[in-house]
């Protein structure tokens, strides 16, 4: 049931969720389904709602950096320097991780992502519960992420308790960065984008593709998928099909793009059209997680 993010529903939702079970909450990059990260049976309530395969990790989302660092085995200078550059915000940093965190949230491996969000909605609900949250987005398994609250209960239901915090100012799931090798690694694209990282620590590695799927979130070649087929197409006039939609970048800069596609596309998918069509993006770090979004949703014949 979707609940308006008030001080009385987040303190419910708060209590829910330490009492070990789930809450859909907004963050500023896509809405996130929260459990205990620190409680395995809680975190594997997850898997089971999603459809979502034990080999892929959750991030874990923290109140502060505090809480982060405890949540880590070891802290270098470049996670400080991004943390202090870009949290809280949309940006994930892998780590090794304290023993504490459950081997479930990680997929089995030794690192952990974390996470501090900026939505005031997420952060007043990890103040009012004093948990870290293991969240992934809030919907089936590789299917569109939600960026507004009707968008979860269409995708996993009416019993969920869900915050609606709005629609989400972002759009695209967070930038993702393994610190955990002699060089900084980029997992997965976001609108953090690479050129204002390596502003902080330097050249990054990018080499998701080669990456395992265990390694980060959203690295399946399959991903945020709405049920209509999508295709990528240079303009509207390879677009042929009657019943074929066709959603254009129309001068937009990326975060623009970003911020309504997964909403524009939840819409589509609704209309009853026999295939999506959306322009390809031009060339240009500041379109990377674009990119990289529809690559992985449209089709692949």
């Amino acid at each position: 049931m979707i609940h308006p993010a008030n001080p009385e529903s987040i303190a419910r939702a708060a209590e829910r969720l330490r009492g070990g079970e789930l809450v859909a909450f907004p963050t500023e990059t896509v809405y996130g389904l929260g459990a205990h990260a620190l409680d395995a049976r809680a975190v594997a309530k997850i898997f089971a709602v999603k459809g979502r395969p034990y080999s892929s990790p959750l991030i874990v989302h923290v109140a502060s950096l505090a809480q982060a660092k405890s949540l880590a085995a070891s802290w270098p200078p470049a996670a400080e320097a991004l943390a202090q550059r870009f949290w809280p915000g949309p940006l994930t940093l892998v780590l090794p991780k304290n023993p504490q965190v459950p081997d479930l949230v990680t997929a089995g491996t030794p690192t952990v992502g974390l996470r501090w969000p900026a939505h005031p909605v997420a952060q007043a609900l990890l103040e009012a519960a004093q948990i870290p949250l293991a969240a992934p987005s809030a919907n089936r398994f590789t299917q569109l992420s939600p960026t507004a609250a009707e968008h979860v209960r269409r995708s996993l239901g009416e019993e969920l308790f869900i915050l609606d915090g709005g629609p989400t100012d972002i759009g695209l799931e967070s930038t993702v960065v393994s610190l955990t090798g002699a060089q900084p690694l980029l997992l997965r694209p976001g609108m953090v984008s690479q050129p204002e990282l390596e502003a902080i620590v330097g050249p990054l590695l990018s080499r998701a593709e080669e990456m395992s799927v265990s390694a980060a979130p959203g690295l399946h070649p399959q991903h945020y998928q709405p049920r209509t087929p999508l295709y990528l197409v240079p303009s509207l006039s390879f677009v042929a099909e009657k019943n074929v939609a066709f959603l254009a970048l129309a001068g937009q800069s990326a975060p623009e793009f970003a911020r309504t596609l997964y909403a524009k596309l939840h819409e589509l998918d609704q209309q009853g059209w026999d295939a999506i069509a959306v322009e390809q993006p031009p060339p240009g770090p500041e379109w990377d997680a674009v990119r990289d979004r529809l690559f992985r949703a449209a089709k692949k014949d």
